[in-house]
């Protein structure tokens, strides 16, 4: 049983809940909660630890056993469930998602709220996507509080980072997959699109939205039409509303 703060294991972990420093260098991400713990792919699964009262009520999961208030100390959830697991990254190349030219993809760029990165993977999970994306701005999918809000969503959906989005662009482009920006210089309404087999759906930072470079790359900028006072839409429920319009007529 581990009883000390200062076992060198225990800081790795702290660190990787911490820092995406780390986390990169150590190609991990740690994972929190007997949900989630039970939607790690076995090839991908580190290192277990659990609290003591865990171990007692789940004695088959096979794990570090740390003492009960060490176990508090180390997890970032305020209630933490009794286990906590340290999972290898994935990697997946933009060729391997875009192979063929067909599917739906998400294009993020400068995505900051880690609730709505989470919320994106789980909806376009839901809605079918077949790859996100994403720019070196927006949050790191591996902080806790992504990892949590996906719910188990990024064992299973397809995503990259990009050093260069307007490569990644032209590269889908020239496979025949068409853009489209969330914007409020569309033109169309987001329900008169024709949406093709392959469609990408460009969404942008909560507060700016897309950049003028990215969003003049898109092949249309489509509105999704608001009443009242609103002026925009959540970032994540702006990319949730396009990805289930494309998804009912396939």
């Amino acid at each position: 049983m581990i009883t000390s703060a200062t076992n060198a294991r225990l800081k790795a972990v702290r660190s990787l809940l911490d820092r995406a420093r780390a986390r990169r260098e150590a190609d991990a991400f740690v994972v929190e909660g007997i949900r989630m713990f039970r939607e790690i792919p076995p090839e991908e699964l580190l290192e277990v630890y659990v609290s003591e009262s865990f171990h007692k009520k789940y004695p088959s999961i096979d794990g570090e056993v740390v003492k009960e208030d060490i176990f508090r100390k180390l997890c970032d959830t305020t209630n933490p469930q009794g286990v906590l697991a340290v999972v290898r990254q994935k990697h997946v190349s933009l060729s391997d998602m875009t192979n063929g030219g067909n599917g739906l993809f998400l294009i993020l760029e400068g995505i900051q709220d880690p609730g709505n990165l989470g919320t994106m993977l789980r909806t376009g999970e839901a809605a079918g996507v077949s790859g996100i994306i994403m720019d070196k701005q927006t949050v790191d999918i591996y902080s806790p509080k992504v990892v949590r809000s996906t719910m188990g969503a990024i064992f299973r959906v397809p995503f990259c980072y990009t050093d260069d989005m307007q490569k990644a662009v032209r590269e889908m482009q020239a496979a025949g997959i068409k853009f489209y920006a969330a914007h409020l210089d569309g033109k169309k309404s987001y329900s008169e699109i024709e949406y093709p087999q392959g469609t990408a759906f460009m969404i942008g930072n909560e507060g700016n939205g897309l950049t003028d470079v990215l969003s003049s790359m898109a092949d249309e900028k489509i509105l999704i039409p608001m009443q009242g006072k609103v002026e925009s839409l959540n970032a994540a429920v702006s990319a949730s509303i396009l990805m289930y319009k494309y998804a009912e007529k396939k």
